[in-house]
């Protein structure tokens, strides 16, 4: 079998590259290794940037969206006990985000692919990637214990950090920049409706808090914890507790508790593998970067890569000019590397580190206060928050 582009994973970057190139003409297949219902089922990000939205109504693929995303025009910090919101809108001319699940967008993003032309091979396993610096490359995969080989002029690694594009870069070449953070997230999934109609980032002394939602009626809240924490020792009640005290009385005063019946640890990293091309080879999202989740910009990175990626391949086969293709990397990680730093920036402004001295502590006390009282500092964070342009 041959194609143009093989698009290795049916994640968010994978699924929106392949629309974008099926409604260009650009022949692709999308090879993925686990089943729809497992990758559709994955509990992810929930808020995507203004570029997020935009793109999924260029596409014809919003119609859910328009009814059941909650648009945000601002968002709320906490700390000490009081909440100050930011108003993001009217900070950045308009902008805003949207809270709607990443396994909504999944849905719609599969929903639509048939009809739109957009190929997938699912349980495709044992992935081997051929050629990648030379002029024939391929890859070899087994579905179902049947060898298949795939003939492309490019690959799109969309396979996320444990996926088998990156390492196919040698290392002589590869470089990888890595912050892994002394703690995690505790997160629950409950059918109750939110303390706040935005989201609340709560800075507290024993840590980190953030009120979210999916729905509302559906709620999804987090608390740090240390990486030697076991989900076995939260109960529901313990963690309501702690989410409350984090929160603080005039949040807490509106929380909703419930059953949870969702319930997960997820270890916070900031993460980038550069260069994002080698030969025939693309890296887009989780292949290339991981930010943590505090400023929601996971699934809105991978959003973006495959956007830059899609008008380079368009460029190349529609005007025949790979300057596109020969700069994506760049231009890719241009837009990462400012999303890593908004990233790490605010994790580091909302949480507690195991190392925080008092000075430490007063320091970053300090700087929210100075956010709250200052348009120009909400300002900046408020137009990272909603997504930079691409470049």
């Amino acid at each position: 079998m041959r194609t143009q582009v093989a698009i290795i994973g049916a994640g968010p970057a994978g699924l929106f590259l392949g629309h974008l190139l099926a409604r260009a003409g650009i022949d692709a297949v999308v090879l993925e290794r686990r089943t729809r219902d497992y990758v559709e089922g994955r509990v992810r990000a929930g808020v995507l940037e203004q570029g997020t939205v935009a793109l999924m109504a260029e596409l014809g693929l919003d119609a859910r969206l328009r009814d059941e995303g909650l648009v945000h025009t601002g968002t709320n910090i906490g700390y000490d006990g009081e909440i100050f919101r930011v108003d993001m809108a009217a900070l950045t001319g308009g902008s805003a985000v949207t809270v709607y699940g990443q396994q909504e967008v999944m849905r719609d993003l599969f929903d639509a692919a048939e009809e739109r032309g957009v190929r997938i091979v699912f349980e495709a396993e044992d992935l081997v990637l051929e050629d990648i610096a030379g002029s024939s490359p391929s890859v070899r995969y087994v579905r179902h214990g049947e060898a298949h080989h795939l003939a492309c002029d490019y690959v799109a690694a969309c396979d996320g950090f444990h996926g088998v594009g990156r390492g196919a870069i040698p290392a002589d070449v590869l470089k990888v920049f890595e912050r892994v953070y002394p703690f995690g997230w505790l997160g629950i999934l409950a059918e109750v409706p939110p303390v706040n109609h935005e989201l609340i980032y709560a800075n507290h002394e024993r840590g980190f808090a953030l009120a979210s939602m999916r729905s509302p009626s559906r709620s999804r809240y987090y608390v740090q914890v240390g990486l030697d924490e076991r989900i076995e020792d939260w109960s529901d009640d313990r963690f309501w507790d702690e989410l409350a005290l984090r929160l603080g009385p005039q949040a807490a005063a509106g929380l909703v508790r419930g059953p949870s019946f969702e319930k997960s640890i997820a270890p916070l990293r900031s993460f980038v593998a550069e260069p994002m091309r080698y030969g025939a080879l693309f890296l887009a999202g989780d292949a290339a970067h991981i930010v943590p989740p505090t400023g929601a910009k996971g699934m809105n990175l991978a959003v973006s890569d495959v956007r830059i990626l899609a008008e380079a391949l368009v460029r190349h086969y529609r005007d025949r000019d790979p300057a596109g293709l020969d700069g994506y990397s760049a231009r890719a990680l241009a837009r990462v590397w400012k999303a890593e730093r908004f990233s790490w920036w605010f994790t580091g402004l909302t949480h507690r580190f195991p190392d925080m001295d008092p000075f430490a502590r007063r320091m970053q006390v300090a700087e929210l206060a100075y956010i709250r009282g200052s348009q120009a500092a909400q300002t900046v964070l408020a137009e990272n928050y909603v997504g930079l342009p691409l470049a």
